[in-house]
């Protein structure tokens, strides 16, 4: 793994679980083709909302002196390097490798630069010609204007062919094919290939203030994984998950948590989403508080480590969840302290968090002993 993917030192991610990968036959069944784009078209089909951004994909990140770099190249007649873009089923285009160009050329024909809201001037450095600098897109001559609009850029685009419904060979092609400069996690490709109702819920919910002391940061994960997690519960929790006798007897994570986004990103399953995380973390805390998905001290088996722990996290909130469900009785804070204590000092139950932990038995098993050990009797 990337150093710089691995998780943060206030979360308690199993080893198993940072080494999920997987790649399957949805790479085949997606078509490729190129198509040369003048930044005229491009800039006319984003006003229109025909190319899109992902939400909350990336921020424009380039300084003026990049931006600056690459108008002054395209001035000069220099090759663009090519973008890559994906078919959508609703026949818009979505953007998965080339936004900073983009953005560039659109804020510089637009006249303001995205990062600070200013005037967009070409930079006064030696690196940009003696004929633009200083200079915004309404001080070059027509023939100069013409140039940038009507420079072309190649697209390689994609398109799912099979299956019909979803996208996820587009998920594989976004983790292969990104270039900004650091490995996207999977959220982060989530995020930006899985556009829908259920997305925009995963980012509401994560600003969820309970949720967010329950998590142990104010601040939103940069890399989404807060996001995941939430997504997480709603995956782990299904009926399918958890009663079907047909279900593998292992998953990969990361293709699980895809396909879910696929098959639930439909505005029905929203309301129900989201009254049931709402209940289960709101009646988790109220009995549990901040440190609710808090592990035990390796040194002292009487303390809490306060490090977020996603298997313990979907052990117990599914827990809870089932238990609103079923109608079970819920005891008080003291009782429900007592008896996490006791559930983390089982030996089996420690296994079951940090070892095959997705198993389908195990997690099977590790969410039922938390049920039993907070509403058994």
């Amino acid at each position: 793994m990337n150093p710089l993917d691995a998780p943060p030192s206030h979360l308690d991610v199993p080893k198993g679980e940072q080494e999920d990968f997987y790649s399957d036959d949805d790479l085949f069944k997606i078509q490729s083709w190129g198509a040369d784009l003048s930044f005229r078209e491009l800039i006319s089909r984003y006003d229109e909302d025909e190319l899109v951004k992902p939400e909350l994909q990336r921020h424009y990140v380039w300084d003026k002196s990049e931006a600056s770099r690459f108008i002054d190249s395209i001035l000069l007649g220099l090759p663009v390097p090519s973008i890559f873009l994906a078919k959508t089923n609703n026949e818009k285009l979505l953007i998965i490798d080339g936004y900073q160009r983009l953005m560039t050329v659109r804020d510089y024909v637009k006249g303001i630069f995205s990062k600070n809201k200013k005037v967009f001037k070409l930079s006064r450095t030696e690196k940009i010609h003696k004929r633009w600098r200083g200079k915004p897109f309404a001080e070059l001559k027509e023939e100069e204007q013409r140039r940038i609009r009507n420079t072309t850029i190649h697209a390689i685009i994609f398109m799912q062919r099979s299956p019909a419904k979803g996208d996820t060979s587009l998920f594989q092609v976004f983790e292969r094919i990104n270039s900004s400069g650091r490995t996207l996690l999977a959220q982060e490709i989530r995020n930006c290939v899985y556009q829908g109702p259920l997305n925009t819920l995963l980012l509401e919910l994560n600003n969820y203030p309970i949720w967010r002391k329950m998590f142990g940061k104010n601040i939103r994960d940069d890399r989404m994984r807060d996001v995941e997690y939430i997504l997480r519960f709603f995956a782990l929790s299904s009926d399918e998950m958890l009663y079907s006798n047909v279900f593998p007897s292992r998953i990969s994570l990361k293709k699980y948590l895809n396909q879910f986004m696929d098959d639930f990103n439909e505005d029905e399953f929203i309301d129900d989403f989201r009254d049931n995380f709402l209940k289960s973390i709101g009646i988790a805390y109220e009995c549990l508080g901040n440190s609710a998905f808090h592990n035990l001290s390796t040194s002292n088996p009487d303390q809490l480590i306060e490090r977020f722990s996603p298997t313990l996290f979907d052990s117990v909130l599914i827990a809870f969840f089932l238990a609103i469900r079923n109608k079970a009785p819920i005891t008080n804070n003291v009782e429900c302290q007592k008896r996490k204590l006791t559930l983390l000092k089982n030996p089996e139950f420690q296994n079951l968090l940090a070892k095959e932990t997705m198993r389908t038995s195990n997690i099977r098993r590790r969410i039922a002993m938390a049920y039993d050990a907070f509403f058994g009797e």
